[in-house]
């Protein structure tokens, strides 16, 4: 029954795919509607979340960016189903990069390249980097993300599917740093990107920094593979300019993360992820629970 439920779904997907954009931005509309009005997904904690950010935002202004939130929230749902069944002549025409050289200069010169990036949208399209580099058709050089697995085995091995369709691999954060040896001893050089923006799991080492006017506990094991490896470091700096249409600039951080303490390395990722849910709010995952758990800044104590 679960093969047949699976087989069902698989159809539905590659069904959905095979739509013009036009449509599945109709689609997300609706879905939007019942998202918004009907269902209200998590708006309680999205709206807490964007008013305690944003202090100075009175109650219309948190509404206003709550609505364009799950308007991008909607569009990301379809954007990525449709890497089941997107061109690559498509992609690059919605999808741009700025500073690419920084990655491929670094791998050019035999670094391996940490790459910080966030829950903006559409961050599903974000491996389509490989199109755009001089290394694409390299061997040598593995283009990949760290994922933590979903509950769902389907699911999980959809999302992989989707994620894969450019050839970026996928890792698995609790076993992300023995794939990176392993590829370090077969002579390959890499480009990872590492989602920093989550909640950490439990017994995660932490750092914590003021974050969108919050003491927040942000995850350093990002930071910490890149000064073990002695990586390049940038950030991918997530802008959408309309529906389907989104621009990434890559922002270095470092040339040799082992040359720089972790901390700094954290701060500046910090610095740079809220300086862009600053420019564009509505594009950041609000429906993420990233300060169920208080935590005091050191100073405080």
């Amino acid at each position: 029954m679960k093969r047949i439920f699976h087989a069902i779904g698989d159809a539905m997907i590659n069904g959905v795919a095979r739509l013009p954009m036009g449509m599945l931005y109709a689609l997300a509309d609706v879905t939007f509607f019942l998202l918004y009005y009907v269902i209200r997904y998590r708006r309680t904690v999205a709206e807490k979340n964007i008013r305690e950010s944003f202090p100075e935002y009175d109650a219309k202004q948190v509404k206003e960016v709550s609505r364009r939130f799950y308007h991008n929230f909607s569009d990301y749902v379809f954007e990525t189903l449709k890497l089941a069944h997107i061109s690559d002549e498509e992609m690059l025409r919605r999808f741009e990069f700025e500073g690419l050289e920084h990655i491929d200069s670094a791998v050019d010169a035999g670094k391996s390249v940490v790459v910080y990036f966030s829950h903006c949208f559409n961050w599903e399209w974000a491996p389509s980097v490989i199109l755009h580099s001089r290394h694409k058709d390299d061997e040598n050089v593995v283009f990949a993300q760290v994922y933590r697995p979903l509950k769902s085995e389907w699911f999980d091995s959809v999302m992989l599917r989707l994620r894969g369709r450019f050839g970026a691999q996928s890792y698995k954060k609790k076993t992300v740093l023995r794939d990176l040896l392993m590829l370090n001893r077969a002579g390959k050089k890499w480009v990872v990107g590492f989602m920093s923006d989550q909640k950490p799991s439990h017994g995660d080492p932490t750092h914590i920094v003021k974050f969108l006017n919050h003491p927040t506990a942000m995850i350093t094991g990002t930071a910490t593979v890149a000064n073990r490896l002695k990586t390049a470091v940038v950030y991918w700096d997530m802008m959408k300019h309309s529906r389907g249409k989104y621009k990434i600039v890559v922002r270095k951080i470092a040339d040799d993360a082992s040359e720089m303490e972790q901390t700094e390395i954290t701060d500046t990722y910090v610095k740079y992820l809220q300086e862009t849910i600053m420019r564009q709010p509505e594009i950041w995952l609000w429906t993420h629970k990233r300060w169920k758990i208080p935590v005091t800044m050191p100073e405080e104590k």
